[in-house]
């Protein structure tokens, strides 16, 4: 964390305490590595795009030689296996997948043995192992067989005339005309061969909206918002037409055939940030939200998750976001006296928004708790540089959309998925406003992929990686930074910040 106190902070009465195997290297190598894998991912941040993916195959390699599982899957990850040759592409997926298996991350291990469906020149043994482990992935996401495969209706279709239904008033319409703008930006670049139409969802009921997207001979529907709506489409039997709903229902399950649904979700990101935390060694876990329905659903997605993967929350508080921050670290880090009492306590998550978390390192530095690894979600990043500003968020570990932390995710702005739209919606879009520019990005190109679903699988979008679980609905997996400086910083390269984990 940080090394000096920011500033005085005042007490305030704010929170409530709430309580409530052994795995081998991998072997996956080519050769015993004779270069350093530091050396060799700094090399691929200067390099063109297919050797830079290359290098860094060769640097995931060495680590996984040395034993830094966790490193190996960092570098192995960051690669955009498109590039790589068919040799290195199966290469690639047998040193991922295992890595993954080890990590018990089964949604990179279907990335990985995506290669399987692509006809690429391997071994007997090689597509043995690749399809045992893509079964293994598949089990352990509860997606039997091959879970969805397409869509009634859409099989085999050129999607080229979708409906969109989005509010044009109401609490929402700003985040649907964002989304609606950055749908047309990217329509446009990619060629306008979609024919998009759009409906104002205020003024229709959820029939309505079918029955004139039906009208205007659209193959699919993009929408509904609005997440009471998605929670009934979710309760019915199916959907009249395809539909890519832009939130998640209420249900613990969908039901509805014909319904996926993709959104900017908060409680994957706490779950994704669980799993994180408990990759990196940490078992005992303090957790600060909001106090409010937001903060209860990351906090209950997040402590949910830790303990699937073994972990224990010791601490947990719900702090009130418009009061004193003190008070809330006091209670979270076991504070007695001027000093946090660390022994149950491996490392803290946050979910805030910016003004508030900015004030919480430097208040654990008061408290002498400043090497306490912190893990957070998105929100507490802004998305445009304010170094003097973000100075008291150096260490926290964070994760961000491709789009918001381009040389965490990918290397560099260059090599970002869509990066052509990326261009453009940075110039023209204010920064609080990219990740939904983004989010309708995606639902485009998901949208244009349901008449084959396994193109989604893995599909690196602007959003994350997306995976498709079975009851339709689309999860992202997100790249981490660490502020460093005040400026989000790759942690892929391990000793870059010191001991990482």
């Amino acid at each position: 964390m940080k090394q000096s106190l920011r500033g005085l902070l005042a007490t305030a009465f704010v929170a409530l305490l709430v309580t409530g195997c052994a795995m081998q290297p991998p072997s996956v190598v080519d050769r015993v590595p004779d270069q350093d894998a530091n050396r060799l991912l700094s090399q691929a941040e200067q390099q063109a795009p297919e050797q830079a993916a290359k290098t860094r195959l060769e640097a995931a390699n060495i680590l996984a030689q040395q034993g830094q599982r966790e490193n190996a899957f960092e570098a192995a990850d960051s690669i955009d296996e498109g590039l790589l040759s068919e040799t290195d592409r199966v290469r690639w997926a047998m040193l991922y997948s295992e890595l993954a298996r080890a990590l018990n991350n089964p949604r990179a291990v279907l990335r990985a043995t995506q290669v399987l469906d692509d006809e690429l020149p391997m071994q007997a043994s090689q597509q043995e192992t690749l399809a045992e482990r893509r079964q293994w992935a598949r089990e352990a996401l509860d997606q039997p067989g091959e879970g969805i495969a397409t869509i009634p209706g859409l099989e085999g279709a050129n999607i080229q005339r979708i409906a969109v239904a989005l509010p044009e008033s109401g609490p929402l319409s700003s985040v649907a005309n964002t989304i609606a703008s950055a749908m047309r930006s990217h329509n446009e670049i990619r060629g306008g061969n979609v024919q998009l139409s759009f409906l104002d969802a205020s003024q229709y009921s959820l029939d309505e909206i079918y029955s004139r997207a039906e009208q205007m001979n659209a193959q699919l529907l993009i929408g509904p918002l609005d997440k009471s709506q998605v929670t009934a489409l979710e309760q019915r039997d199916s959907v009249p037409l395809p539909t890519l709903a832009l939130n998640y229902g209420n249900s613990e399950r969908s039901r509805a055939s014909r319904l996926l649904q993709y959104g900017l979700s908060a409680e994957d990101e706490a779950r994704q940030a669980a799993r994180r935390a408990h990759q990196d060694g940490h078992r005992q876990m303090a957790v600060m939200v909001p106090d409010n329905d937001w903060g209860r659903r990351v906090g209950e997605a997040f402590w949910n998750e830790f303990q699937r993967q073994g972990g224990e929350v010791t601490n947990a508080v719900r702090y009130n976001p418009s009061s004193s921050v003190s008070n809330a670290v006091q209670t979270a880090l076991n504070v007695s006296g001027e000093r946090a009492r660390l022994g149950n306590i491996d490392a803290l998550f946050l979910l805030a928004l910016p003004d508030y978390a900015r004030q919480v390192p430097p208040t654990m530095d008061y408290y002498y708790a400043q090497n306490l690894p912190v893990y957070a979600t998105s929100h507490l990043h802004e998305g445009r540089r304010q170094i003097r500003l973000d100075q008291d968020l150096n260490d926290v570990m964070f994760m961000d959309i491709p789009w918001q932390i381009p040389d965490a995710a990918v290397g560099g702005e260059e090599v970002l998925p869509f990066y052509g739209t990326y261009q453009r919606l940075r110039d023209e879009s204010d920064a609080s406003m990219f990740r939904l520019m983004a989010m309708g990005v995606d639902a485009l190109e998901i949208a244009t992929r349901m008449s084959d679903l396994s193109t989604l699988e893995g599909m690196s979008g602007s959003t994350g990686t997306l995976y498709i679980a079975n009851d339709g609905r689309i999860y992202r997996e997100l790249p981490w930074a660490r502020f460093q400086n005040g400026t989000p910083s790759p942690i892929l390269i391990p000793g870059l910040f010191g001991n990482d984990q």
